[in-house]
């Protein structure tokens, strides 16, 4: 047995922070306790070891936990309570259902009808692409399984199919625009959906702490028109800036046809799977309505799927994101809870609030937002980004006297918008930006132009929408 590969120098930033932090503890606010101090120092530390990953996040965030029982801070019940969250089981629930896509082929079934429907032209090919991923959104907390799990494998057989790879210099003809085309198809349907990406329910949950409720139908009510206009006009936007050099595709359809000869007629548990799907997604918009728990509606799922045997328990224990995910989860909430508990976060937002003093809530809310957004450059996580600052930064609007659903809903919207930054933003920025097709340069152009599209989309449609429906 060789030892697993440990990255020690980058244990350095995060140890030398959490230590400038802890040792300044001296010159704290009177009104922030010693252990709401030392947390702080421990939570921003984890952070930046999110960050520069010395250890995969979940390695990094029990060490985060660890040190914060050992050194006093909480006592050990405490430190597990994060564990118990139906947030974050629900998070590990709605993972082994995305693992039934996979499994079954019911991802791979989906994407080439689509294909086959609207694929004459390469335009109409990326809508199609970007269609699976908003079909298979709302039951995959992960936006980097949809994008590198089930559309990925598309593209690069389509790109193949028509000559188009970067290894020979072929890369523009049409892989550049679907890659690129289907990270921002990822980017919308995980903002339009509560249940699209792990950041977001990270936001639902420090939203709770501060006694804000969202919804899954809420969430989705808010996001539904912006997310539509983003949906629309993106892909053709991109098609203008980064034209592909094939215009028509009148091959893609013949091969979708093939393809789906290949795996033949829908199977039994493809349409169990998609029975099941169909069944979570009817019960989570209507869970606010009949007083059923949105976990409880993934537990059901996952349940049925066991029973029908589409999953089996291997699949449960081998599903290493969702457990991955459970682990990190729990600690990073359990940590930001604490700090609002212990008082950190209602001090940092009335010192920002102090400063602030004057400005009407919109003009704060909105450089709140701008904020949010462009210091995602520093970040190469959303949930480390989230974590960090989500709850202090709601916590600002309201005490500004900002509507709180409508701060939540803003804030909830920007944590996956800001994605659109740089080529390591996110999972599917990084396996998507890894394949080749898209330079750096064109990456970071292209995405600054759109990042402003959807600030004003999100932030101005999304809030005057949100206005209509009564939210604010």
């Amino acid at each position: 047995m060789t030892l697993n590969k440990v990255k020690y120098r980058d244990f350095i930033a995060p140890l030398l922070v959490g230590l400038i932090i802890w040792l300044s503890s001296p010159i704290k606010p009177a009104s922030v306790s010693m252990n709401a101090w030392h947390i702080l120092a421990i939570f921003v530390a984890t952070i930046i070891g999110c960050i520069t990953r010395p250890l995969p996040i979940a390695g990094v965030a029990i060490i985060g936990l660890t040190l914060t029982v050992l050194l006093g801070i909480v006592p050990m019940d405490t430190a597990v309570a994060g564990f118990g969250s139906s947030t974050v089981w629900m998070i590990a629930m709605a993972y082994f259902m995305s693992r039934g896509f996979i499994n079954t082929g019911l991802g791979r079934r989906v994407a080439l009808v689509f294909v086959r429907l609207f694929g004459k032209r390469t335009l109409g090919l990326a809508y199609a692409l970007i269609g699976v991923d908003l079909v298979t959104a709302p039951a995959t907390p992960s936006n980097t399984a949809r994008a590198g799990g089930i559309v990925y494998p598309i593209i690069q057989s389509l790109a193949e199919t028509f000559g188009s790879d970067p290894k020979d210099g072929t890369q523009s003809k049409i892989g550049s625009f679907l890659v690129f085309a289907e990270f921002h198809g990822d980017l919308i349907t995980s903002t339009m959906f509560m249940t699209a990406m792990a950041p977001n329910l990270v936001a639902v949950t420090l939203a709770k702490s501060l006694h804000i409720t969202l919804s899954w139908m809420q969430w989705f009510l808010a996001g539904i028109v912006p997310g539509l206009i983003c949906l629309l006009v993106v892909p053709y936007l991109i098609y203008k800036m980064y034209p592909p050099e094939i215009k028509d595709t009148p091959n893609a359809k013949q091969w979708a046809d093939d393809e789906l000869a290949k795996m033949g007629k829908i199977s039994l548990p493809e349409k169990i799977m998609g029975g099941v799907f169909l069944l979570a997604l009817v019960l989570w918009m209507l869970s606010s309505f009949i007083g059923l728990e949105a976990s409880l509606v993934a537990f059901m799922a996952v349940s049925l799927l066991l029973v029908a045997g589409v999953l089996s328990v291997d699949d449960v224990l081998h599903e290493t994101g969702a457990w991955n995910t459970l682990v990190w989860f729990s600690i990073l909430i359990f940590m930001a809870n604490e700090l609002n508990k212990l008082g950190f976060i209602p001090w940092l937002s009335g010192a920002i609030g102090g400063a602030l003093k004057g400005f009407s809530w919109g003009i704060v809310l909105a450089a709140l937002v701008l904020f949010y957004f462009y210091s995602h450059y520093l970040f190469a996580s959303g949930t480390a980004h989230v974590s960090a600052m989500y709850g202090a930064l709601l916590g600002v609007a309201v005490s500004a006297g900002a509507p709180a659903t409508f701060a939540a809903l803003i804030l909830g919207f920007t944590g996956s918008i800001f994605a659109s930054t740089t080529h390591y933003a996110n999972g599917p920025a990084s396996v998507l930006f890894g394949s080749g097709y898209v330079t750096q340069g064109k990456w970071w152009q292209l995405n600054f132009i759109l990042g402003l599209f959807y600030l004003v989309v999100w932030g101005g449609i999304g809030a005057l929408w949100m206005k209509v429906i009564g939210i604010w």
